[in-house]
């Protein structure tokens, strides 16, 4: 499988990556995580009481974890947050694109200004092997075979497993992965049904939110001054796991086309209200844009926008507090109530 370039990174949230998939996308939301050479101290993942050995099969290949891990290395875009989720410190994590990590709101109680950095756009695997890792931690980390063998042969490696398409697994199931292959699995299953609770919570008290259409608009991606984010990219989830519908499939959005984002609620994704991208005259032509019902999350460098693009177990339920009112009152259908836009 050919590695995904800067650009389309960007395209798909991660912090440049900033943009997290088509099945490559990563745009809005992971970034450097740190760049001292100093080793963290981790913790260890046996406090959980799990047993091993542990044996998880991988897109490719299987994973097996012979003892409750000591050093953890996250290679994944949005790893570190699954297993600091999990109460586990890495020693090692991968650096991302665009986005500050080291300052997201959402884990500012865990130390990962000084964890090593083990590449950034591609890993790499001389420091990898430097922190002497028991278990690499990837599923979120677009690899090919070829790099998960090199992986492998340094310490047992967690990947996504081919159930789903790359980059697309739900976090649910990164959740749950995560913990398997940590001796956590217990801990992981609470972690997943407090963060569903958050949402269900949300949707009982927002019912204007089931069944309402949403455009998440990306800037930027593709090439492309819209990119409309489908049911094939994880950032899309945070939108219909609160009831919201979207399209199937991603797609960049011409000039011509741009009746394609007047849904119900229309997300801005990697710009503001003031950009040059959401004051042209065809964009506020939208009848979503004049009737208000459009929620702007900002630039790929802000935190709304890495929150998204994590799509973590601390980002998440962090996004929601943030952005919760302001989409009741883009769904609500009365333009005279208006959006408070969310901040940071």
């Amino acid at each position: 499988m050919p590695r995904p370039s800067r650009s389309t990174l960007l395209g798909r949230g991660l912090p440049a990556l900033a943009v997290p998939a088509l099945a490559l996308a990563l745009v809005g939301g992971l970034a450097a995580c740190g760049s001292s050479d100093d080793q963290a101290v981790a913790t260890p993942a046996s406090s959980s009481g799990g047993s091993f050995p542990v044996s998880i099969t991988n897109k490719f290949g299987t994973t097996e974890v012979e003892e409750a891990p000591q050093r953890v290395v996250t290679v994944g875009f949005n790893d570190l947050d699954f297993v600091l989720a999990l109460g586990v410190q890495p020693v090692g994590t991968r650096a991302n694109l665009g986005y500050d990590a080291t300052q997201r709101p959402w884990a500012p109680q865990q130390k990962t200004k000084d964890l090593p950095t083990v590449g950034e756009a591609e890993i790499d695997l001389e420091k990898v092997a430097a922190l002497k890792p028991d278990l690499i931690v990837g599923v979120y980390s677009f690899i090919d075979q070829q790099t998960y063998d090199q992986l492998s042969k340094i310490a047992p490696t967690l990947a996504q497993t081919d159930a789903y398409a790359d980059g697309a697994t739900p976090w649910q199931e990164q959740t749950l992965l995560t913990g398997r292959a940590l001796g956590r699995e217990a801990q992981a299953e609470e972690v997943v049904s407090d963060v569903e609770a958050d949402f269900t919570k949300a949707k009982a008290d927002h019912p204007e939110f089931a069944g309402k259409t949403v455009a998440v608009d990306y800037n930027g991606v593709a090439g492309s001054d819209h990119f409309l984010m489908g049911a094939d990219d994880l950032r899309s989830q945070f939108f219909t796991a609160l009831g919201f519908t979207v399209p199937e499939v991603s797609t960049a959005v011409s000039n011509e086309q741009l009746d394609l984002l007047d849904s119900d609620v229309l997300i801005g994704g990697g710009y503001g209200p003031t950009d040059a991208v959401a004051t042209s005259p065809l964009f506020t032509a939208l009848p979503a844009v004049q009737q208000d019902r459009t929620v702007y999350l900002g630039a790929y460098t802000d935190d709304l926008m890495g929150a998204l693009g994590y799509g973590s177990p601390l980002a998440l339920p962090w996004l929601l507090e943030k952005s919760e009112a302001a989409l009741g009152e883009a769904a609500d259908g009365d333009p005279a109530t208006g959006v408070t836009q969310p901040t940071a």
